[in-house]
């Protein structure tokens, strides 16, 4: 069945759904949307509200069928679920359940890391407080100890051994900190975390959809300017059409 990503690769929510059908080698068809604009591919603009209300990135849409789905988690699960992905949504109903509650938990704790660490750097416009940064900081570093003490203590990744959805979900959020990327956030406190990390560098599709933050590179001092974030979505999209090719 033919699918459509609307969103931008910049987004971490995006880049878990590419990753996941880079992963699966599922074809698709990329739409740039741009998030929170009214224009003719904006998120607010009336067009694609009608295929997701709540005007969020990502969405995808089955051509056959007229479906639209945003949310990255639903996305990632309603897949993993109609298209028997069952080596990274098991089809064990335990080890299923502790996939979603870590994407429940995602929300809140470790997507802090865009809200407080990565945003200021990229969206000087949006003048996020000081005061919500540091809050976010500290929820973040929370959730990394969690990460730590739980959820990688025992396993190679968050849920057995082996890539799940959860692994795609949590990664496009921490990873991105890394020196290699955005340097806006030390890990190695986190021994558990930096070697899952690195883990997660091997995974087949982790360098395509990682192209626009090796090509951003250290905000961690200044600024990129939107020249610079422009032309790091252009890469990532060459990218993205070199890997559709093969």
């Amino acid at each position: 069945m033919s699918l459509v990503l609307y969103g931008v690769p910049f987004s971490q929510p995006v880049r878990a759904v590419m990753w996941l059908l880079f992963l699966k080698k599922a074809p698709f068809e990329m739409v740039l949307i741009n998030p929170g604009s009214k224009g003719e591919t904006g998120s607010r603009n009336p067009a694609f509200l009608a295929k997701n209300p709540s005007g969020t990135i990502p969405c995808i849409e089955e051509t056959e069928t007229g479906f639209t789905l945003g949310e990255a988690h639903a996305i990632m699960t309603y897949l993993a679920r109609t298209r028997g992905w069952t080596d990274v949504y098991p089809e064990n109903e335990q080890t299923r359940a502790t996939i979603d509650a870590y994407l429940h938990y995602h929300h809140r704790n470790i997507r802090e890391a865009s809200v407080g660490l990565v945003a200021p750097k990229i969206r000087k416009d949006l003048n996020i407080p000081e005061a919500i940064q540091e809050g976010a900081r500290r929820n973040l570093t929370a959730a990394l100890k969690t990460l730590e003490s739980g959820w990688l203590s025992n396993h190679r990744f968050l849920v057995g051994d082996s890539v799940t959805l959860a692994d795609l979900a949590a990664y496009v959020e921490i990873g991105q900190l890394q020196p290699q990327f955005t340097n806006v956030f030390d890990l190695s406190t986190f021994p558990n975390v930096s070697r899952w990390l690195d883990d997660m560098t091997k995974v087949d599709g982790h360098d395509d959809v990682h192209t626009v933050l090796a090509e951003l590179g250290d905000i961690s001092a200044v600024a990129p300017t939107m020249e610079k974030i422009k032309n790091a979505n252009k890469m990532a999209l060459s990218a993205l059409k070199r890997r559709l090719a093969d």
